[in-house]
């Protein structure tokens, strides 16, 4: 992390520590394939219109499709701006719920995301909000836990509300739910804006939901390379991931919020990959090594918190804020990060067109001893958007990139061998894509919802891929 006096000293020996192993030809491919199953459509003509790069209805930060008790569940805006949730028995039909809401404006960050109350079985609905109060909805209680016992219709849903159950949050971006390993469901949420905002999180527990509180800062001093100190921020989540042993893993980067850091205005002010990870269910948070660096609703985790980064990398290459993460069986954090190498540039000076040329993916991961490992994969994004990163019950790593493109590595080669296992250009998938992690925990099948590629603001049709791995 490029900041003034010891810090810097602390970034360059972790940079020496990180093994980057992309200079080296990559091994023998051994790397499993993936077997499309089914290509199913959800609608013909849902709601098409790019903004930020992105569609409102696939974005690497929402949660829009997800797997419970033999059941899986999707989100998405039709053409008329009507969100609709539908659910299916798992390889079965598609049944529709159009809930009394539209989105409001055309901002593909305003998503929809679902979540899974196991503790109840109800279902969650965070939607259309961008540095705004939310659209909330949750369903009757058993919905998703007895699914066949519940006619589907919008009538299961309760009244939409601008609060979280009650629980006043303010204006907020990135709703995202994730499940505890007791069962408990927990919102993960920024408050304040892009470069001068804050990751908080909220529990559902017994029925009702309570604030945990803020968790990272966004104040204190970081400095560019040109010598411009910023003083705000905000951490972009790679995402929170509990694995098996019930660790919670968030890896992130930083933006700041003083484009003066950049050595050229094209560029993006993103930098550095960083790693947190807790044990009491997201209330204490340590870096690595183990030591304590925040607490949630108390001392929060800043730019200035020592032993954060695991992957320096300055402002000037275009690195890509929520990516990817995943953790194996043995609770090891893998992250999936893309940037432009120095090879090509040391500043890009037109973020879009630099990073869709030159734009490279990297796998970061933390091996047994304590050291991050730092891979290129030899397949461009070609893209602006995301990559998303899951593993099957062999910990195999799939990457599932932009337009839908599966990218594997075998864990017997320690995920070295990666190549291209996938790609279909007849699909027509725009961008990112999301990916169902539940359904693959569940039965190892990888569902990936998809928008086709339109025009201006014409409908296009979205659908589910289903994909057996290995």
């Amino acid at each position: 992390m490029t900041r003034p006096g010891a810090t810097r000293g602390a970034a360059l020996a972790a940079a020496l520590a990180l093994t980057a192993s992309f200079a080296h030809p990559p091994a023998a491919h051994a790397a499993p394939g993936v077997t499309l199953l089914s290509d199913t459509l959800l609608d013909a003509s849902a709601l098409y219109f790019v903004s930020y790069d992105g569609l409102v209805n696939n974005n690497a930060f929402q949660d829009a499709l997800v797997t419970h008790a033999g059941y899986q569940y999707a989100a998405w805006y039709t053409s008329t701006r009507d969100a609709v949730i539908a659910r299916r028995p798992l390889d079965g039909a598609w049944e529709k719920a159009v809930l009394p809401h539209r989105l409001g404006t055309d901002d593909s960050h305003n998503v929809i995301s679902l979540g899974v109350s196991p503790a109840d079985g109800t279902l969650h609905v965070a939607m259309d909000t961008h540095d705004s109060r939310l659209f909330y909805t949750r369903s009757v209680a058993g919905l998703v836990s007895q699914p066949a016992a519940h006619r589907w219709s919008p009538s299961v849903f309760g009244a939409v509300q601008r609060t979280l159950g009650g629980v006043e949050l303010g204006d907020m971006t990135y709703p995202q739910f994730v499940v505890t390993p007791e069962g408990a469901l927990q919102f993960s949420y920024r408050t304040g804006r892009s470069g001068n905002g804050v990751n908080e999180l909220a529990e559902y527990t017994g029925g009702t939901w309570r604030a945990l509180g803020a968790w990272t800062s966004a104040t204190g001093d970081y400095t560019g390379t040109n010598g411009v100190v910023s003083r705000t921020r905000n951490a972009y989540l790679h995402g929170l991931t509990y694995d098996r042993r019930g660790r919670l893993h968030a890896a992130f980067t930083w933006r700041e919020g003083n484009a003066g850091v950049l050595c050229h205005p094209g560029g993006l002010t993103n930098h550095d990959t960083g790693y947190v990870h807790s044990d009491d269910r997201g209330r204490t948070w340590r870096n690595a090594a183990g030591t304590v660096v925040g607490t949630t609703g108390g001392t929060r985790v800043s730019v200035a918190s020592p032993g954060l980064v695991v992957d320096p990398l300055d402002p000037n290459h275009g690195l890509m804020n929520q990516e990817g993460q995943a953790a194996d069986s043995t609770g090891a954090p893998h992250v999936v990060i893309s940037y432009v190498p120095g090879r090509f540039t040391q500043c890009v000076s037109d973020y879009s067109a630099q990073r869709t040329r030159y734009g490279r993916t990297f796998h970061v991961t933390r091996g047994p001893t304590g050291a991050w490992t730092k891979r290129e994969v030899p397949v461009p994004p070609g893209s602006t958007q995301r990559t998303k990163l899951v593993f099957d019950r062999a910990d195999n790593a799939y990457l599932v990139m932009p337009r839908g493109r599966v990218v594997s590595a075998s864990r017997a080669s320690g995920w070295t061998d990666w190549a291209l296992v996938f790609d279909r250009p007849s699909m027509n998938a725009f961008g990112e894509v999301n990916v169902d992690v539940s359904r693959l925990a569940a039965d190892g099948v990888l569902s990936v919802q998809y928008q086709q590629r339109s025009s201006g603001t014409t409908p296009s049709a979205i659908r589910v891929a289903d994909f057996r791995l290995g």
